[in-house]
């Protein structure tokens, strides 16, 4: 019987994502200069229509991007879908946020194709809406699920490691421009 439950446990370990449904996977809190530091590319960009794409034996959820700024980067080092940047997300990857057609966000992402493109998991998606960052997520980490929909709420700023560089305003960022100099702020300050 010890074998049996030795053999399940190994089999378990070797092949999750075959034998168990997706599930969620959680990340630890990155702050905004955490975040900066990490992306490959930073862009501002609307949304195009989410599809379902299959490459490898693998679904994605391929969201366009229609890229209006870059902060730092090259958008054409993203996953191309129909010859134009995209975000390729893990079709049925838990807490996917709410991504609409015609959205206006600023995205720090990984030019890899992983379960999500976004730094952070979920965490490096700002979405735009009439003019304001409507996450929440302060400077300094502590971020409310990214959906577009809520109003912005202030977050209290996580406390920076000692001699880490970070911005640490009090409130949270809810102007685009604010954003975008605090994201070239701790990209420059990179170690």
């Amino acid at each position: 019987m010890r074998r049996g439950a030795v053999l399940l446990g190994a089999l378990l370990a070797v092949l999750p994502g075959s034998l168990l449904m997706a599930q969620a996977t959680t990340a630890p809190p990155l702050t905004l200069a955490q975040q900066a530091r990490k992306a490959q590319v930073i862009v501002r960009a609307t949304l195009g229509q989410p599809s379902d794409v299959q490459e490898g034996g693998v679904t994605y959820v391929a969201v366009p991007l229609t890229v209006t700024e870059t902060l730092a980067g090259d958008p054409a080092s993203l996953p191309q879908r129909e010859g134009a940047p995209a975000l390729f997300f893990l079709k049925g990857a838990a807490d996917l946020p709410a991504l609409r057609a015609g959205m206006d966000v600023i995205a720090l992402l990984y030019t890899d194709r992983l379960d999500s493109p976004l730094v952070g998991f979920y965490q490096g998606l700002y979405p735009v809406v009439n003019g304001a960052i409507v996450n929440g997520t302060s400077v300094n980490g502590a971020s409310v699920p990214a959906s577009g929909a809520a109003a912005p709420t202030a977050a209290p700023p996580a406390v920076a490691a000692p001699g880490t560089p970070g911005v640490t305003p009090e409130a949270a960022i809810t102007d685009p421009a604010k954003l975008r100099a605090a994201i070239l702020a701790a990209r420059e300050a990179r170690p």
